[in-house]
């Protein structure tokens, strides 16, 4: 007989969500069901906008991934209208898109997913000159005497102590799934509040490009801010000095503390290496684009489709396939005109609430019913999976010489064959993996833009059909960005000047999605199968795969008071409120 434990909501992450997991006699997950218990809204809100406003309202959908949000909607109008941005324009744009790449991968494993493999509490018995020697062992960190992790485990200690553990209270500190030795928690934990620092300092590159940092400012047709050099209104040359800095503070902090961590602690999980995949399909949109976005052979990332873990077959999938390309509610609250059996590509879209189950709170999902506010996507009736280790693949398979050369050196460290890419392990990999290559980027882009500078090419915005009256009667467009969490997509359909249709297929609606109608398994749910659990009541391996994949669930809202009761409503039957 199987037992059906719980977990909701997830926490560490963006947004609600629930996991349904279903264990045997011996504690392993023979079944798991993916929950999203909020709803998104923001695409009736921008029915009848100004197609050139949409980026400020989708940037909204979530505190955190308000900028990749900005561009894949600025790309979607972009694209239907048929607008090119200027050269330095583009360079600002990826300059950018690396830099929130790099930022959300740190702050994700430091602050979200890093407590998963490392107990807080054991770093209180440490040996600080053994976490010293390590630490010097592994990279040319400067903050690495003895004295310096001295100084980090009293702080510990103290807080520990206290039995007010704060930022640390909730974890399962002492479960058997713990393998770090003392020591290497420490040495996590420092690590843990160096990186709140460092973001402080790496942000500055949106605050200048963008304005402000979250929910940056953007402009179809190329990027907000001029480039002049002895304006102090512009990017002038300090402010490109403040980014050169930005740049030098990321490039460092992946290379001396970000990839070592992850080599240093990954020998101690490996039977993760084989846990926490099981779909073996991957798709990308691709990401850093040449100036003309619509050749994609000249993406840093390219975009792909992987299906069956066949790395020497990757294809191109056209987010414009009207057959391919599909959305399904068979098992979402949610309703098509045409029958919820229905696949819709998002230029077709419809976002019409469906509320069919339980009031909270409540024992169990019915999973034979609708059980989830996220839309099932499928590429060709395929499920797949999408984030870091989607990019990674295709950078590897495609021969990207500095991700094959990482990629190797990893495996390689871990004495692991290129099948371990394919789990949890290897997707946490992929994040630290993508974040050195990006960094690495990032010089080049920068390098490119002060050449393009001394040449006098500085225009960054193109204005040609900024005006409506240029404009055709009816344009559908995509836009996109290979996100942190993976492939974005916003499709819009402009009619009579304004948005008739609006969709985001986000990264976590393909990868937390429930099953569509032929019962196939999303991402999320597919991951889980065959883990074994120490502790059903400390679901300790749960999160370890389900974090690893990031999730972002924000762009939903919902809202419901402790006790599962409405707060507030759009209307009397939908429950939905948007704020």
């Amino acid at each position: 007989m199987s037992e059906r434990i719980v977990v909701d909501p997830i926490t560490r992450i963006e947004g609600h969500l629930r996991i349904e997991a279903e264990l045997d006699a011996s504690n392993t997950i023979v079944d798991a069901y993916s929950s999203g218990t909020m709803v998104r809204g923001i695409e009736i809100i921008l029915e009848g906008r100004d197609p050139r406003e949409a980026w400020a309202f989708a940037q909204r959908a979530c505190g955190v991934c308000t900028t990749v949000h900005s561009f894949a909607s600025i790309r979607a109008v972009e694209d239907a209208l048929d607008i090119r941005i200027p050269h330095a324009a583009n360079l600002i744009r990826n300059l950018m898109i690396a830099q929130q790449h790099v930022h959300d991968h740190v702050m994700h494993f430091y602050h979200l997913h890093a407590l998963d493999w490392v107990d807080v509490v054991s770093a209180v018995g440490a040996d600080p000159a053994e976490t010293s020697r390590i630490q010097q062992s592994i990279s040319s960190h400067p903050k690495s005497s003895p004295a310096y992790f001295a100084g980090v485990q009293a702080k510990v200690k103290a807080i520990v102590d206290s039995g007010q553990l704060g930022i640390f209270s909730n974890g399962y500190w002492g479960h058997p799934g713990y393998k770090l030795p003392p020591e290497v928690n420490l040495l996590a934990v420092a690590h843990y509040l160096e990186a709140l620092d460092w973001q402080a300092e790496v942000v500055k590159i949106h605050a200048i490009l963008g304005g402000k940092n979250p929910h940056p400012n953007f402009v179809v047709g190329g990027v907000p801010i001029p480039i002049d050099l002895n304006s102090d209104t512009a990017l002038n040359s300090h402010r490109l000095a403040v980014i050169k800095d930005s740049i030098d503070k990321i490039t460092t902090f992946v290379n001396d503390v970000y990839l070592p961590d992850i080599l240093a602690i990954a020998p101690h999980y490996l039977d993760y290496s084989s846990l926490g995949e099981n779909l073996g399909n991957f798709l990308t949109w691709g990401e850093f684009p040449g100036d003309d976005v619509h050749d994609t052979s000249r993406y840093l990332v390219p975009r792909s489709l992987i299906l069956g873990r066949d790395l020497t077959a990757i294809t191109e999938p056209d987010p414009r396939d009207m057959d391919k390309m599909l959305e399904f509610v068979s098992h979402s609250w949610y309703e098509y005109s045409e029958g919820d059996d229905t696949g819709l590509h998002p230029w077709k879209g419809e976002t019409r609430f469906n509320y069919t189950g339980p009031k909270p709170p409540y024992d169990f999902l019915d999973v034979g019913e609708k059980y989830s506010w996220i839309k099932s996507p499928r590429w060709n009736n395929t499920p797949v999976e999408v984030g870091p280790l989607a990019r990674v693949l295709a950078m590897y398979a495609t021969g990207n010489e500095a991700t094959r050369e990482l990629v190797d050196l990893t495996l390689k460290t871990l004495d692991a064959p290129i099948e371990a890419l394919f789990s949890t392990l290897g997707r946490t990999a992929a994040r630290a993996i993508e974040s050195k290559v990006y960094a690495d980027h990032m010089v080049t882009i920068y390098d490119d833009l002060i050449s393009s500078i001394k040449a006098g090419d500085t225009q960054t915005f193109n204005g040609d059909k900024w005006s409506p009256n240029t404009w055709p009667g009816t344009a559908r467009g995509f836009g996109f960005m290979d996100a942190p969490r993976g492939a974005l997509g916003h499709w819009v359909v402009i009619e009579d000047e304004k948005i008739k249709n609006y969709q985001m297929v986000v990264p976590t609606t393909w990868n937390a999605s429930p099953r569509d109608r032929d019962g196939q398994s999303g991402a999320y749910e597919a991951s889980l199968l065959g883990t074994p659990m120490a502790d059903p009541d400390q679901p300790l391996e749960i999160l370890r795969t389900i974090h690893s994949f990031d999730p972002c669930l924000a762009c939903a809202i919902h809202l419901i008071d402790a006790r599962g009761e409405e707060v507030g409503s759009a209307s009397s039957d939908t429950g939905i409120c948007w704020i």
